[in-house]
C-alpha cells in the first residue's frame, strides 16, 4: 500500500495490489485493466495525488453521521478513461476508513462486503447506460463509504430522518414518529434477482435486528422509500400478485408529486433513454406496462411511501 501525507493519509492500493482490490469490490473483470493501467499515472503525478487526497479526506469526514452522502469530485481537466475512473480511485481510498467503521460498530463480515460490492454494481451499471467502464452516481455510493447504508438481504437500508411530507402523513394515520427522526430510507438495487415477497420479509427482519445492534443510539420505527415501483398505475398493467405488487402494498404512500417523471422507469427498466420508445423491447409484462403507459399520453411519477418497523 502507497501512503502519503498530506489533508489525511491515504493508504492507497498499488498497482499490483489494486486489482484485488477491485475484485473483492465486485468491479466486473472487464473494466479492472483499464482503472489499474491509469493508477500509476494517478499515484506517480503529485498534482493528482494531493487532489486524490483532499477528496478522500472530505468523503470521510465525519465518518458514520447521517448527512445523506458526500460529494466525490471529478477529476478537474481530465477527459476519456481518466475522468470515468477518478471517482473510483476516491472510493477506494476512502475504502481502509469505511471497513475500520464498520469493525468499530461490530458490522458483519459478509453484511461490509455485501455493501461495498455494490462499487462494483455501479460499474456494472456505468457500462450497460454508457457503453464503457466508469462509475455511476459517485455520489450514491458515497453513502456505502460514510457508513450511511447498508445491504441487508434483497434490500438497502440508508440510514436517514423523516422529512415534513412524509411526517404529516405518519401523523394522519395516528403514529408518533415525527419531522426528523430516524427512519430507514429502502432502496431496491439492480442484479440482485427477483423483488420476491419472502426476500423483502427476510430484508426487513435483518434490518430491525441489523440497526437495533449497531445503532441502538438511533431507535427506527420507520422505513420510507421513494421509486417508480410505488407508482399504482402499475396496478392496472401487473397481476396483483406479481412482486412489484405486493411490494408496493407494504406501503402507505404520501400525496401524488405535481410532476411527471416518465424517463425513470425507462431507464430503469431498460438501462438506456436514448432509444426511441418505439423500438424498446416490448418482451416482458413490466416491458409493455411501460411502454404502453406513456405510449396511450399516460405518465410516471416516482412515488413516496411509509412502512413501520
Amino acid at each position: 500500500m502507497i501512503a502519503k501525507r498530506g489533508v489525511r493519509s491515504v493508504l492507497f492500493p498499488d498497482t499490483d495490489e489494486l486489482a484485488e482490490v477491485l475484485l473483492d469490490l465486485g468491479v466486473p473483470h472487464q473494466d479492472i485493466d483499464e482503472p489499474v493501467r491509469l493508477s500509476r499515472r494517478v499515484t506517480g503525478d503529485a498534482g493528482i495525488r494531493a487532489f486524490l487526497e483532499k477528496a478522500v479526506a472530505e468523503l470521510v469526514e465525519g465518518m458514520g453521521e447521517v448527512r445523506g452522502g458526500a460529494d466525490v469530485p471529478g477529476l478537474p481537466g481530465a477527459s476519456g478513461a481518466l475522468a470515468r475512473f477518478f471517482p473510483l480511485y476516491v472510493l477506494v481510498g476512502a475504502l481502509p476508513h469505511a471497513r475500520a467503521h464498520h469493525r468499530k460498530l461490530g458490522v458483519p463480515e459478509e453484511v461490509s462486503r455485501r455493501t461495498l460490492a455494490d462499487v462494483g454494481r455501479a460499474v456494472a451499471l456505468h457500462r450497460r447506460w454508457h457503453g464503457t467502464g466508469g462509475i455511476l452516481s459517485a455520489r450514491w455510493l458515497s453513502l456505502h463509504l460514510r457508513g450511511e447504508l447498508y445491504q441487508l438481504g434483497r434490500l438497502q437500508f440508508q440510514r436517514s430522518r423523516i422529512d415534513r411530507r412524509t411526517s404529516d402523513s405518519i401523523a394522519a394515520a395516528g403514529l408518533a414518529a415525527g419531522l426528523d427522526d430516524p427512519a430507514l430510507s429502502v432502496h431496491v438495487p439492480d442484479f440482485m434477482g427477483p423483488l420476491s415477497p419472502r426476500a423483502c420479509d427476510r430484508s426487513l427482519d435483518l434490518a430491525r435486528d441489523f440497526f437495533a445492534r449497531h445503532h441502538p443510539e438511533q431507535p427506527y420505527s420507520v422505513a420510507t422509500c421513494s421509486s417508480w415501483l410505488l407508482d399504482p398505475q402499475l396496478k392496472r398493467y401487473l397481476p396483483g400478485d406479481s412482486n412489484i405488487v405486493r411490494f408496493q402494498e407494504r406501503f402507505r404512500l404520501r400525496e401524488e408529486p405535481a410532476e411527471p417523471e416518465d424517463m425513470t422507469p425507462v431507464r430503469f427498466v431498460f438501462g438506456t433513454t436514448d432509444v426511441p420508445l418505439e423500438r424498446l423491447p416490448r418482451r416482458t409484462v413490466l416491458h409493455r406496462a411501460v411502454l404502453d403507459h406513456l405510449r396511450d399520453g399516460g405518465h410516471w411519477y416516482v412515488r413516496t411511501g411509509w412502512l413501520s418497523l
